[in-house]
């Protein structure tokens, strides 16, 4: 990587002071050239990584491990690790760092899913409760009652009225796609399979990145299809550990075409409200996206809830266990549509998505203690499997394309689950300076 397989500001001999100066001074036009660079590119969230915290510890804890030599035997003519080196061991440090705390990121969301999925079937096999709409009617009310009201108390283009008057319509459609791709999955569980719906869910995942090309400019390499490739590969190994335990529903119903169609468009909807959730939190706010899910999914969930689920809900014997089901299934659902635009907002929606693949193996695992499900072996394999190609697809930057015309300011925000390729890219330009 560096010219003649040296490293700049590298000596094997010489005082101590004269080499802490040299590397200090190559240290000086590194960071130059590497803040310089940074501040011009404007990528968003690494525009400023090197002022987080853990950098500076893996900087000072690199700077240390350079000059202890030099203060314990300073004219001994030590060799010691040139500067360049530390301080790419530190980038490398944070970067190691940023891609476990993706990984965690999308398994708290995967733990939120795993509770709505728990306290749903809870409710439907104990006590024989299937109101799917009325739970999420609940979720809508939460969000409509913390953001919506945040919303009506801003000023200026915040202001609840000023978005309804300039993007009520967009909205509307926004909230139609939310709320009936939750509904359109559920329903689809009548008709077909549990693996045909497992399977078929992950249809949204390359609509999602077809749409994030074309609307957010997403700009994938090899490597990224690669990634999905094997997460999708994981969830197929975890579809066979179902059939060989014996978790087939047999008690689906005979339309399975009209069952896979709903599971179909459920997922490409679900890619839609992704799409759009990345761009509003993005370039607009986390607090305007979710009071306008919040107020239109309410209104939508309750007209649709009177038209279907009526009935269902007259019939409820209602006890404080099934009212403290509906209270934690609403509390995951609450904390999963606050925490995910927080995680897109640093990250992207696609690598959401495949993180959250992982949400039915913590539910199956739940189901060994709650429900007698079977132990396989195949669920540990298709964990593993989907947390490598998680892990991949977060270990390579994604690029975003210039649009040629367009009066809608691109996302420019790269987040934090691809900053690998972006960092070793900055490094090889600044060491050229620094020679």
């Amino acid at each position: 990587m560096f010219a003649n397989g040296r490293y700049p500001g590298s000596t094997h001999s010489g005082p101590g002071t004269v080499l802490v100066t040299e590397n200090i001074m190559s240290l000086a036009f590194w960071s130059l050239g590497s803040w310089r660079k940074k501040t011009h590119k404007q990528d968003g969230n690494s525009g400023s990584f090197c002022n987080q915290p853990i950098f500076v510890l893996a900087l000072i804890t690199s700077l240390y491990a350079y000059l202890s030599p030099v203060v314990s035997e300073p004219l001994s003519g030590v060799q010691r690790i040139p500067i360049q080196f530390c301080i790419f061991t530190a980038w490398h440090m944070v970067d190691a760092l940023n891609i476990l705390k993706t990984i965690a990121l999308g398994q708290m969301l995967s733990l939120c899913i795993c509770g709505t999925a728990i306290t749903s079937q809870y409710l439907a096999e104990r006590y024989k409760v299937n109101t799917p709409m009325l739970q999420s009617f609940i979720n809508y009310c939460l969000l409509f009652l913390i953001y919506t009201m945040m919303l009506a108390f801003q000023s200026g283009s915040d202001n609840l009225l000023y978005i309804l008057k300039k993007k009520w319509w967009k909205y509307i459609l926004l909230g139609l796609a939310d709320v009936e791709a939750n509904y359109l999955i559920v329903r689809a569980y009548q008709y077909t399979t549990l693996t045909s719906v497992q399977l078929l869910d992950c249809f949204g995942i390359p609509v999602l990145m077809a749409l994030s090309w074309f609307i957010l400019y997403a700009r994938y390499r090899v490597i990224h299809f690669i990634a999905v490739a094997v997460c999708l590969l994981g969830v197929g190994t975890m579809v066979g550990a179902d059939m060989l335990a014996g978790r087939e529903d047999s008690a689906a119903g005979s339309d399975v075409l009209i069952g896979d169609i709903l599971v179909l468009l459920g997922a490409s909807l679900y890619a839609v409200s992704n799409v759009c959730e990345e761009y509003i939190v993005k370039k607009l706010s986390r607090q305007e996206f979710l009071g306008m899910v919040g107020l239109f999914g309410t209104i939508i969930s309750g007209i649709q809830l009177l038209i279907v689920e009526y009935k269902d809900i007259g019939s409820i014997p209602w006890d404080w266990k099934i009212a403290l089901l509906f209270v934690a299934f609403a509390v995951c659902m609450f904390c999963l549509y606050s925490f995910m635009p927080l995680v897109i907002k640093v990250t992207s929606a696609t690598s959401v998505n495949l993180g959250i693949l992982t949400a039915d193996l913590y539910s199956l695992f739940f189901g060994l203690f709650m429900f007698g499900y079977k132990f396989s072996g195949l669920y540990i394999l298709s964990f593993t499997v989907i947390m490598v190609g998680f892990t991949l697809y977060c270990s390579t930057p994604t690029r975003t394309a210039e649009p040629a015309e367009s009066s809608v300011p691109p996302v420019t925000s790269i987040g934090i689950d691809n900053l690998g390729l972006k960092l070793e890219e900055n490094l090889q330009e600044t060491h050229s300076v620094v020679l």
